[in-house]
């Protein structure tokens, strides 16, 4: 429970209409369904609804305060009414200030990016819990607060949710906290009111189009995340990225950039590299660690950068780098007993199916085939559906195209886009089967011993979405199971 007045402190109120005084809010809602006797409803307009459009409901649950845009033709004396341009950034500064603005009690790194986001976060929280400290992680796969786990439902939870957690991280006795920042956090402002320590930027690449409409927009989302640190923070840029630079321009933290081939304030490069790791050079010093591939180098050395900035001894570091695991569903290998290897991997656009299959080629024999597994979402960019077929196929022997959460959409017009990205001379190399279980054990089937198998897509994902319908479905298992039925 918290005097209203304090849960509305930095938010630029444009207008009162009733009394705040001796006005207690006991819970945050922006969802009408869930205001209880004593909430503050925030009316969020949102890409699906209009909250100011129960506002009504909300007054007749229990509330007795509203944040609107948008102020009701009729007041009630028994309810305080809270004008402001943007309730979507009152909500984010609402939510920091009702659960004592936890992420100024602990240091709070996020990290964005299109590709990586979930691998360096990941890393960052093992690395940091190795070197001794209670650490809090927010990321797709899962939340976690030292060795309890939470699960995940979106890459970065709603503001309240997000507060509540960081608020038992505090409580916890959390030192730091590493989350993934994603674009459509910064343009629903989830993150609105919270202190970061530092970000890190890993690359942007063709994604999410169906959301930002434009590449320039989704470029603005991830920089608007830097432009809006304070002096106190540090900025991490991807200097081999093109657009790398672009995230600094604006930005008054302190900033610094890595990279394995352009001049950068953190450099890397990788010595060797085999199926089970690879030998790296960070700042002049050797290290094994246990990922591979050059997207995860930049991944590792980001990581190396954040812990620098966060000063923490180099030796230390190097040292923990070299026994660190990768997120789940992030290259994730197995090997059937006939000898055929099999790789789950998150890939979900055409930049990184392609790392990742640059990466296989590098590594496999001339005589090993490399048999790729994938598809796309429905309801999401179609745009890259053409493209995710020319990556794939520049790197693999066959193709199978194949379903992966159609959602709303029909899979077999999923699966037409893709094709269109298929060539004449290269069709004979190309499946497609709608079924994504029976796609994996005809890739199987298509396999010799030796062969890789790349499934990619869902990652860790534990499910399948059908029209609303979430059906178990997990790639690792599956192709498990398809490894032990041959």
């Amino acid at each position: 429970m918290m005097d209203l007045k304090k849960v509305l402190h930095a938010i630029p109120v444009q207008q009162v209409v009733g009394n705040l005084e001796e006005v207690e809010v006991h819970s945050l809602c922006f969802d009408s369904r869930r205001v209880e006797l004593g909430s503050l409803f925030i009316a969020v307009r949102g890409v699906q609804t209009d909250g100011h459009l129960f506002v009504d409901k909300a007054i007749t649950s229990g509330a007795r305060a509203i944040i609107v845009e948008e102020l009701p033709a009729e007041t009630l004396d028994s309810v305080a009414y809270i004008l402001v341009a943007d309730s979507a950034y009152a909500l984010g500064v609402a939510s920091a200030n009702f659960y004592g603005n936890p992420s100024e009690q602990l240091k709070l790194v996020g990290v964005t990016g299109t590709n990586g986001k979930t691998t360096v976060a990941t890393l960052l929280f093992q690395l940091f819990s190795d070197l001794g400290y209670h650490v809090g992680l927010l990321s797709t796969v899962q939340n976690q607060i030292a060795a309890r786990i939470i699960p995940a439902t979106h890459t970065t939870p709603d503001p309240i949710q997000l507060n509540k957690l960081l608020r038992d991280m505090v409580d916890d006795g959390c030192d730091y906290a590493f989350m993934e920042v994603s674009s459509h956090a910064v343009v629903q402002e989830r993150i609105a009111g919270l202190v970061f320590a530092g970000a890190i930027f890993t690359n942007i690449t063709h994604d999410h189009l169906d959301f930002h409409k434009t590449f320039d927009n989704y470029i603005k989302a991830k920089k608007k995340f830097f432009d809006d640190l304070d002096a106190h923070a540090f900025a991490i840029t991807n200097a081999d990225d093109r657009n790398g630079q672009v995230m600094l321009q604006n930005t008054v933290a302190h900033r610094k950039s890595y990279g394995l081939r352009t001049g950068a304030d953190f450099k890397a490069k990788v010595i060797e590299s085999h199926f089970d790791g690879m030998l790296m050079s960070i700042d002049g010093k050797e290290v094994w660690v246990k990922l591979i591939g050059d997207f995860n180098a930049y991944n590792l050395l980001a990581v190396y950068a954040a812990a620098i900035l966060l000063e923490q001894e180099t030796v230390k570091v190097l040292t923990a780098l070299s026994t660190l695991k990768g997120a789940e569903g992030r290259f994730e290998t197995m090997k059937s007993a006939s000898g055929v290897f099999g790789i789950v991997d998150y890939a979900h656009t055409p930049d990184a199916v392609e790392n990742v299959l640059k990466t296989i080629s590098s590594l496999r024999r001339p005589e090993q085939k490399i048999i790729t597994v994938l598809g796309c979402g429905g309801d999401r960019d179609k745009t890259k559906r053409p493209e995710m077929a020319e990556a794939a196929l520049r790197y693999s022997d066959r193709f199978v195209i194949t379903s992966d959460n159609p959602r709303t959409e029909d899979p077999y017009q999923i699966i037409k886009d893709i094709e269109a990205g298929v060539g004449a001379d290269q069709k004979a190399k190309t499946l497609s089967i709608a079924d994504r279980k029976e796609a994996i054990r005809t890739a199987y089937q298509l396999a010799n011993p030796g062969d890789i198998i790349l499934v990619a897509g869902k990652g860790h994902e534990k499910y399948q979405d059908v029209n609303g319908v979430k059906h178990h479905f997990d790639d690792k298992e599956i192709l498990e199971n398809t490894f032990n039925e041959k």
